[in-house]
């Protein structure tokens, strides 16, 4: 069992930047595909970065593509994502997720989720 805790979300204005954490408990990350996912009140949880169990291969949605930053430690347990240029289309509850083998955009592939954490981008 993972247990999984977010941290780091907030308000912040439009061209601001946020690092969002995803601590883990219960059993060492480094055997898990970790990802990111948002969602925003009425639509659906979607996809935002993925990560494989070692770091060496990400990836991204497009909207975020050269904005945001997935990376792990997996000495510490912990994933992140480093949000630049924020955009008020970016406000949602992030959730970050874990999975055994690769990762994936389908968030009916991850086993383990966190409780979220609000991020709001103010215009």
């Amino acid at each position: 069992q993972v247990q999984l805790v977010e941290s780091g979300g907030g308000l912040v204005q439009a061209g601001g930047s946020l690092r969002l954490s995803c601590a883990a408990s219960g059993r060492t990350l480094s055997s898990y595909a970790m990802g990111w996912f948002r969602q925003a009140p009425g639509k659906e949880r979607e996809f935002v970065a993925g990560i494989s169990w070692n770091g060496g291969n990400t990836y991204y949605t497009n909207s975020v593509k050269g904005r945001f930053t997935i990376s792990r430690d997996n000495a510490k347990n912990t994933v992140y994502l480093q949000m630049n240029s924020l955009k008020p289309e970016d406000t949602a509850v992030y959730y970050c997720a874990a999975r055994r083998s690769a990762p994936a955009t389908d968030f009916n592939e991850y086993n383990y989720w966190g409780q979220g954490t609000q991020v709001t981008v103010s215009s």
